[in-house]
């Protein structure tokens, strides 16, 4: 089962690109972060046409998630309202679109947009902690129930400092500061890991850049978009591969796909992968 996970910064500005991505990828599940359309102006009869069902939870001009799958999900959540209410936290949430998960195949798929933080000093910097909290507190409830899971999206986190093209210049800044990096590991508790530095344990894997500064053509990149599986599906996991390819698009989105290979009873998808190396790996 090939999953995917891409903030696509405006569903309608990158409507083609996406479509586009698909034909040539074919993934089975496509989670989509940074939307930025209500649901109702979603535009899902454009992945219909291509055999796909279509989950979302949007708002206007901004965040808004989505799950694309050839497989209707089933258990359908939006946000953190299935959290314990013991959670103070969760009624602030409420506003921002910006959690969707659905369970495929016994795997519950969880497709998050962790809120930027803007600056360490700012108030939106308290709200990303605390919303990290919740989702913890989410994951918790989960792992009680026995449930395996592939939390995946844009983490706005770099979680160690090779997921930096320069961590000198930006250490303890924002999405590299240690605040933030105790926050996603109190979400993960060791009882996830991200499926990539299963493969990869060097630096110079990005995926995303600045729209500033040719941060692309000089690739200063971050490694800010994740997936984390169960350790329970640590046996099943093939492949991890970021695809760089459409940053080069025009007009593209700031970040990239990342792909896991997940291989779930007879669902056997393998990566997309032609003589000119499509994919980095």
């Amino acid at each position: 089962m090939l999953i995917a996970t891409w903030n696509v910064n405006s569903i309608r500005t990158r409507l083609s690109q996406i479509i586009n991505w698909i034909d040539k990828v074919n993934p089975d599940i496509l989670c989509l972060q940074e939307t930025k359309v209500t649901d109702d102006s979603f535009p899902a009869e454009s992945f219909e046409k291509l055999g796909y069902s279509v989950e979302v939870y949007g708002q206007k001009s901004y965040n808004g998630v989505a799950i694309i799958s050839k497989v209707k999900a089933e258990n359908v959540k939006k946000g953190f309202y299935n959290c314990s209410s013991s959670n103070k936290n969760i009624e602030i949430f409420l506003d921002q679109k910006r959690l969707i998960s659905a369970d495929f195949n016994g795997v519950k798929i969880i497709n998050v947009y962790v809120p930027n933080g803007s600056s360490l000093e700012s108030e939106k910097f308290k709200y990303k902690i605390n919303w990290l909290n919740c989702l913890a507190t989410l994951i918790d409830e989960q792992e009680k129930k026995g449930e395996l899971i592939c939390l995946m999206g844009d983490f706005n986190v770099a979680p160690s400092d090779i997921d930096i093209h320069d961590p000198k210049k930006y250490e303890g800044g924002i999405m590299a500061s240690i605040i933030e990096r105790n926050a996603l590991n109190n979400v993960l508790k060791g009882r996830l890991i991200d499926s990539f530095r299963i493969f990869e344990k060097n630096n110079g894997h990005w995926s995303w850049w600045d729209y500033r500064n040719n941060a692309y053509e000089l690739n200063k990149g971050w490694r800010i978009d994740h997936i984390y599986i169960s350790k329970e599906l640590s046996s099943k996991l093939k492949s991890c591969v970021i695809d760089s390819l459409p940053r080069a698009n025009i007009r593209p989105s700031d970040h990239v796909p990342v792909m896991i290979d997940l291989q779930l009873n007879d669902m056997n998808s393998e990566f997309y992968e032609d003589e000119d190396n499509f994919f980095e790996i």
